[in-house]
């Protein structure tokens, strides 16, 4: 394996022509934020638009058919994310300009907005999407495959029901913010799949790009090797998955999406899915979709699955040990840079550098990146489209919790969650 390189990659993002995008959202800035967060590889993003391929093709230099490259070393590859007649959101991954030229020809009359919108509607099912991917020798499959709004398993119960007879064709699932490696390897029929884990960005800032990420072996960095390497052929593979604990991702738990009440989706069933509060939708959570889907009681990780690693964003961990709600702070972003100009990268601060010589730079947020490394946070979930709430040791924080007819304010703090309970022992 010494030929091997191991190269950490984000494959899903957007640009500032996709909605709710950042207007900082551009290939320039991308590629100089990305080795902050210890990224080689990364999404081209929206890569059918004309309006983004030209700025692609402005700040980046192409290297060879499939790859551009910053001047910094940043390498993109060529991607898109398409959203179907279901509303489910696909990523494709191209192997060439030309290709991704062909796959925009055969959409031509498909949608209203190839050139409007990053994120294009088409009208064609997915399995019609994956059709044409594939013929021009794409990589397609389901972004952030469990959420409540945009994702296959909102709409279907398995690959097969959306991708028809090209089910066995797709080589990846995006797990997205509110799901892991456990939850979902408790799916039989997700074993043979590569697990991708992306940051679906839509801003540049160390929050959000490289948020989450996969370590790949590969050879070197063309869409060739990363083809090989999701397809987990020739010892080319991923080797780690970088993640958010899901708890903090913004539908984990079945939660109201305005009052922000939790409840069990028993008790959301009951409510026909409209808060007894407030008369607002109850978004049913990603824990609870995957207790559905489940045919398995505890996960069993095929022998390909690399581990999991849960991280989270190196500002909030500043911001907690500043005591301030702001990550976008000048002082939170103050410290943030010492940290990069002593250890390079964000992973290099999160998982590789000693407590004692991160305490050099911060003994508060030193003592905070150990507590988290030691599974020691706590959180209130997210859902109904907040994110949730990292509760370091010693901290409190309150949830409510709609249970036996009525709302209860749940307490967290350490000694609830000292033994990693399961976060359903809450509801």
């Amino acid at each position: 394996m010494s030929d091997f390189l191991r190269i950490n990659a984000d494959l899903h993002m957007h640009g500032l022509y996709a909605g709710a995008v950042s207007k900082d959202m551009i290939p320039r800035v991308i590629a100089e934020q990305a080795p902050l967060k210890g990224l080689q590889l990364v999404g081209s993003a929206d890569i059918l638009n004309g309006r983004w391929l030209n700025l692609v093709k402005q700040q980046l230099e192409q290297v060879d058919e499939s790859i551009f490259i910053h001047k910094n070393g940043t390498h993109f590859v060529l991607q898109t994310e398409v959203e179907d007649n279901r509303r489910i959101h696909h990523i494709i991954l191209f192997p060439s300009l030309s290709k991704v030229q062909e796959v925009k020809e055969r959409l031509a009359g498909k949608s209203a907005d190839l050139d409007i919108d990053g994120r294009p509607k088409l009208y064609l099912g997915g399995a019609e999407i994956a059709q044409i991917a594939i013929d021009a020798g794409c990589l397609i499959g389901p972004s952030h495959a469990f959420t409540p709004w945009t994702a296959i398993f909102k709409e279907y119960n398995s690959l097969k029901e959306c991708y028809g007879d090209l089910a066995d064709k797709i080589h990846f699932i995006e797990l997205g913010l509110s799901a892991d490696t456990n939850m979902a390897d408790r799916i039989s029929e997700l074993h043979r799949v590569t697990f991708l884990s992306n940051s679906d960005a839509h801003s540049p800032w160390p929050n959000k790009i490289g948020r989450e990420f996969t370590t790949f072996t590969m050879k070197e960095i063309t869409f060739d090797e990363l083809s090989k390497a999701i397809r987990r052929e020739g010892g080319r593979k991923p080797v780690l998955n970088v993640k958010f604990d899901p708890k903090e991702g913004k539908y984990h738990k079945t939660r109201c999406i305005n009052c922000l009440t939790f409840f069990s989706a028993l008790d959301a069933a009951t409510c026909k899915w409209r808060c007894p509060i407030c008369r607002s939708p109850i978004k049913k959570g990603v824990a609870e979709r995957i207790e559905e889907l489940a045919d398995l009681k505890e996960p069993m990780h095929p022998d390909h699955r690399p581990p999991c690693l849960h991280t989270i964003p190196l500002s909030e961990i500043i911001a907690l040990a500043l005591k301030t709600k702001q990550p976008y702070s000048a002082k939170v972003q103050e410290m943030w840079k010492r940290f990069i100009s002593k250890f390079g990268n964000e992973i290099n601060v999160l998982i590789d550098a000693q407590p004692n010589v991160l305490a050099e730079i911060d003994q508060k947020t030193s003592e905070l990146i150990v507590a988290f490394r030691n599974n020691q946070f706590s959180y209130v979930p997210g859902g109904g489209g907040v994110y949730g709430i990292p509760v370091p040791p010693g901290a409190e924080a309150t949830m409510k919790v709609w249970k036996n007819g009525q709302v209860n304010e749940t307490t967290l703090n350490e000694q609830i969650d000292s033994k990693q309970r399961s976060l359903s022992e809450f509801f």
